[in-house]
């Protein structure tokens, strides 16, 4: 489990302690986010990801939220049920692993041109390690979007993500990009809160040209 030196101890514990995959073990068929939230998502992926290119969706289900005009050369998902995974449309291929008990990802360095974390990087308790991954397998300059809202499945996020929210939770993944080598990061509040629909915000870290 990660330690940082500016967190308090116990910050990536969790309520509920039983294996993540346990959890994740019946396959959920809903969205974690509303119509409004996704569209956001969206078009964020249609301006932020190369047309083409290889993309990693982390953290991925049975849905990726890909804008559906643009191509890609390979959509690699991963998660932890596998029948999410192969009701995805959009994916070529897709592992399941537990990123919080194994973080060293199944790619080739410098293979994939861009990562995705879409609601998903509340629960990682070790994300500079997956972090790190991810920039190992990114070509440089790639992109690691990361978009998050104020929802979550509350006894599997960490210690750390439930007790701050909005804009701490984007300087919370500022800080493991940083430590993770990542450069160039960006922050955005896309959707705000008190609004129509879900809030989004985003965070976009690349790694080193």
């Amino acid at each position: 489990m990660t330690t940082l030196p500016e967190l308090p101890p116990g910050a990536f514990a969790k309520q509920d302690q039983s294996p993540d995959a346990l959890f994740y073990a019946q396959p959920r068929f809903v969205t974690h986010i509303d119509d409004p939230a996704i569209e956001a998502v969206t078009d964020l992926y249609r301006t932020l990801l190369p047309p083409g290119g290889r993309v990693l969706d982390l953290m991925s289900s049975w849905v990726s939220h890909l804008p559906a005009e643009v191509a890609y050369s390979a959509v690699i998902g991963h998660g932890l049920n596998n029948s999410e995974l192969v009701a995805n449309p959009r994916l070529t291929q897709h592992f399941v692993q537990d990123l919080n008990t194994d973080p060293i990802l199944p790619l080739e360095t410098d293979s994939i041109d861009a990562a995705l974390i879409c609601v998903g990087v509340q629960y990682l308790q070790n994300p500079v390690a997956v972090m790190r991954e991810v920039a190992r397998v990114l070509v440089p300059g790639a992109p690691l979007i990361i978009t998050f809202s104020n929802r979550c499945f509350p006894t599997k996020a960490v210690a750390i993500w439930r007790a701050v929210s909005g804009a701490d939770h984007a300087r919370l993944i500022d800080l493991y990009l940083r430590h993770a080598g990542f450069s160039a990061i960006e922050a955005q509040a896309v959707l705000l809160e008190g609004g129509p629909s879900d809030p989004l915000r985003l965070v976009v870290g690349r790694t080193s040209p």
